[in-house]
């Protein structure tokens, strides 16, 4: 897609840090584009510029269809799934449900009705679930199995689908963008692992070390801008060659190595989850199980240096301030 036909850009989730750096390197490569930010959320420290606005709304309500009507978009970009990294009340299930699921399939609905050019989704990896008899390499057409053991991660995992099949049915009307990051680490980012990671209080299993994939925040942000041109209609895993230990990681980051039995820190999760940090359930597979991903085909479209930091160094700016 070239610059020429790039106008106007919808980004779900811009109170985010995520989107809001993709919101500035979108604006660098696209100066003439107007770029408009919703989010359910307040949006706080917003970007001062003439290209970006900001607008509070719910994705289900009727004026977000009156922004597509009025707008005109020719990307958007779906940022915006709810996260179990959320502390507070709000992110009962039956929210997340609401707004991942029936959010998704809104806005999808509204692309295509509006006849927009491109749409990317913003998923996970966590969809693939961390589970014992995992491949060491998971590509994209390996099961979501994420949901199998733990319910919690109901919505992530139907997000996906929602997405995926939504994607495959319309690929002749619409291009569509499915991404699966590994962990996404940076200074802006306050997903549920980073925070885990950064924690001097949080425990690790004594009998288990898995290793882990990590992406720089502004990394991930370049993706998402290069996805607009370079990227066809499909399901990408995002991640890097490099692999950490989970222990080497805290390492890396200075933090302490609380070692604890596995079976004792499920015995002990109801207490965690009321910690000042939330320790969801699904989390202690994660931190017990691989979940590695196979990158080769995002490389086959962008080329074997994608990323800027290497491991260690992405794991080392997420602390800054």
């Amino acid at each position: 897609m070239e610059n020429s036909n790039v106008k106007s850009i919808l980004i779900i989730g811009m109170a985010g840090g995520l989107a809001k750096i993709t919101a500035q390197l979108i604006v660098k490569k696209y100066p003439n584009a107007k770029i408009i930010g919703v989010d359910s959320r307040d949006i706080t420290e917003s970007i001062e510029t003439k290209n970006i606005q900001y607008w509070k709304m719910r994705y289900t309500r009727g004026n977000f269809e009156k922004l597509f009507r009025d707008e005109e978009f020719d990307i958007v970009y779906h940022l915006g799934r709810m996260s179990h990294a959320d502390n507070s009340a709000l992110a009962t299930l039956e929210q997340r449900l609401d707004l991942n699921l029936m959010g998704t399939k809104r806005i999808l609905d509204l692309s295509l009705k509006f006849h927009i050019k491109k749409v990317i989704i913003l998923s996970t990896y966590h969809v693939y679930g961390a589970l014992s008899d995992n491949p060491v390499f998971i590509n994209e057409d390996q099961p979501l199995r994420a949901s199998i053991k733990y319910p919690e991660l109901r919505d992530v995992v139907e997000m996906d689908q929602i997405a995926t099949n939504w994607m495959w049915k319309n690929q002749g009307e619409i291009e569509t963008l499915v991404l699966r990051p590994s962990t996404i680490v940076g200074p802006q980012i306050n997903n549920t692992m980073t925070r885990y990671l950064v924690s001097p209080h949080s425990p690790v299993c004594s009998d288990y070390n898995p290793m882990f994939q990590f992406i720089h925040e502004f990394d991930m942000a370049k993706i998402l801008l290069r996805s607009l041109e370079e990227l066809p209609t499909g399901i990408y895993n995002i991640s890097s060659d490099e692999c950490i230990s989970l222990k080497s990681a805290k390492s890396t980051l200075n933090c302490p190595i609380i070692p604890v039995p596995s079976f004792v820190l499920s015995a002990g999760l109801k207490l965690l989850s009321a910690s000042p940090w939330r320790f969801p359930s699904y989390l202690l597979e994660y931190i017990k199980f691989a979940c590695i991903t196979d990158n080769s085909l995002i490389k086959m479209h962008l080329g074997k240096n994608l990323f800027r930091y290497n491991t260690k160094e992405a794991l080392l700016l997420s602390k800054l301030d």
